[in-house]
């Protein structure tokens, strides 16, 4: 299983336990770390990503996403 597979699994039971505004906080949290941790070098590809993991979050909390 890559690395990939397990946090769309992580964030799948995540979804389920606490719904996708507390994901999106805490992808929001993760996002900020890694900036920070690479000095601001990657910012628009981190936003990206934080960006299209919270679609996917809304979408598996029954949002209107359709890439499930």
């Amino acid at each position: 299983m890559s690395f990939l597979d397990k946090a769309k699994d992580l964030a799948n039971k995540g979804v389920d336990k606490v719904g996708s505004d507390k994901v999106g906080e805490g992808l929001d949290k993760a996002g900020d770390f890694a900036d920070e941790k690479t000095g601001g070098k990657y910012g628009e590809h981190i936003d990206k990503g934080v960006d299209a993991a919270k679609e996917h979050a809304e979408g598996l909390d029954g949002g209107d996403n359709n890439n499930n």
